[in-house]
């Protein structure tokens, strides 16, 4: 039993309430109910009306039901685990070309003249545009997908970069070479620390491109994947297991969002901002 008076242990737990994250937490999961709420009805119309009865497994409870059967069986591991392996390659390629480029951009005058116009022509055709090209380019569909991830979000990580260096104050880079700063120390102790924030936004912009793009990449004849996996069920009539790996798409992307979030916050000077 608590030796605190009633009122003691109410107040205690009317602060834990009102804390931030506790409020956070509430809200995200009544913004969860209210879409199970709808889904749910959805569901049970299509399950009613003769028309739409073929598609009754796309409702609520049937989607969650599905689960356990596409874990049991691996689909869902063996999909994210190939998924997660293009992503990684597509990103990290789009990441390592990208920020050495958004550099040059920020802190070149001339580059970014001659390269802009370039870049803006590129940044606007469709990353499946290329979809053609990297099959006849690209000797195995892994590679094909890895390309198109890469040039849909490279473009968020070279423009962020380059916004972050021009706010960095000019002043700091001459201070830098009087005191004998070399390029390398430039990067270190000035770039990278005075545009960490602007970095880590471009890339949380490209991680959401990239993880759209993903999706549809992988109906290109490979036979694994997320989107492999939806496609599989769409031809199958498993509605069940569609909207099931649809679910676990928006998962995946919501968590890995999150995590940049996080890291934006603790690596960033802008401690207010995510």
């Amino acid at each position: 039993m608590s030796n605190l008076p009633p009122s003691a242990s109410g107040n205690n737990l009317a602060g834990y309430l009102k804390h931030p994250l506790v409020q956070k937490f509430s809200w995200a999961i009544a913004g969860l109910a209210i879409i199970a709420f709808f889904w749910g009805i959805l569901g049970y119309y299509i399950a009613q009306n003769p028309k739409t009865q073929s598609f009754a497994t796309f409702g609520l409870i049937p989607t969650f039901e599905a689960f356990p059967v596409l874990w049991e069986a691996g689909k869902i591991q063996n999909a994210v685990v190939a998924s997660s392996y293009r992503l990684a390659g597509g990103l990290g390629l789009a990441i390592a070309i990208g920020f050495p480029l958004g550099v040059l951009v920020g802190r070149s005058k001339r580059f970014r003249e001659i390269s802009n116009s370039p870049f803006q022509l590129l940044r606007m055709v469709s990353p499946l545009a290329w979809m053609p090209i990297a099959v006849f380019v690209f000797a195995s569909w892994d590679g094909s997908i890895i390309f198109l991830i890469a040039m849909a979000s490279v473009w968020p990580v070279i423009f962020a970069t380059a916004a972050g260096l021009a706010k960095v104050d000019p002043a700091w880079f001459k201070v830098a070479r009087n005191l004998g700063a070399r390029p390398i120390h430039m990067l270190t102790r000035i770039i990278l620390p005075a545009i960490t924030f602007d970095i880590l936004s471009g890339i949380r912009l490209a991680l959401g491109v990239a993880w759209i793009v993903l999706v549809p990449a992988e109906y290109l004849g490979v036979t694994s994947g997320l989107g492999y996996a939806i496609e599989d069920a769409r031809e199958t009539l498993s509605y069940n297991h569609l909207s099931a790996m649809v679910v676990t798409i928006g998962v995946i992307g919501y968590f890995l969002d999150s995590t940049l979030v996080v890291l934006i916050k603790h690596f960033s000077w802008h401690k207010g901002h995510g």
